[in-house]
Parts: C-alpha cells; structure tokens; sequence
C-alpha cells in the first residue's frame, strides 16, 4: 500500500494514489471542430478565423497551426499552447483538424 494521495478533481476527494484511476474529464464529451470532425487530446489543429486574444494585445491569424490540443470537458471548448500566451482556450467552431 501506498501513502501517497492524488486530487481527484470530478469528486474533490483526496484519494489514495493506487486507488484512483485516471479519468480524464473530457472522455465522455464529444467535440467537433467548424467542419464536423471529430477532436481528440493531442491534435493538431488550423485556426479558421483570425482571433484576437483577451488580455493582449496580440491577434491569432487564419491558418495559423496549433499543436498538441487538449480536451476541457466542455464541448465547445479546447485548451492548448502557442508561443507567448499562456492558458489559451479556444472554441471548437474556430479551428479545423489537420
């Protein structure tokens, strides 16, 4: 047995470490990109319309490429990366699967 403890965020418990599974969230939501394709953790995805984005002073341009998408659990939203922002979250109508 193991005495380490992990957050188990869908019930705001502390669990033990061997006993909690990792569920991730968003496994049970579908999202769909502007087209109808369906989005999974990890692709890549091209943005369909040029974005601003809040709190800077930056605009995001059509056809920009973004890495490595992460599922929220919402279905309309997408977390992911991109160099100078962090936390960007992006709605499923703007981009398009690659």
């Amino acid at each position: 047995m193991s005495d380490d403890y992990i957050y188990d965020e869908a019930t705001g418990e502390w669990v033990q470490g061997d006993a909690a599974a990792p569920t991730p969230a968003a496994a049970d939501v579908e999202v769909r990109d502007a087209v109808g394709n369906l989005l999974v953790d990890g692709d890549a995805v091209t943005l369909v319309k040029d974005l601003k984005v809040k709190g800077t002073s930056q605009t995001l341009k059509r056809g920009t490429a973004i890495k490595s998408i992460r599922l929220t659990g919402d279905p309309q939203e997408i977390d992911c990366r991109f160099d100078g922002i962090k936390g960007l979250v992006l709605r499923a109508e703007f981009v398009r699967k690659r």
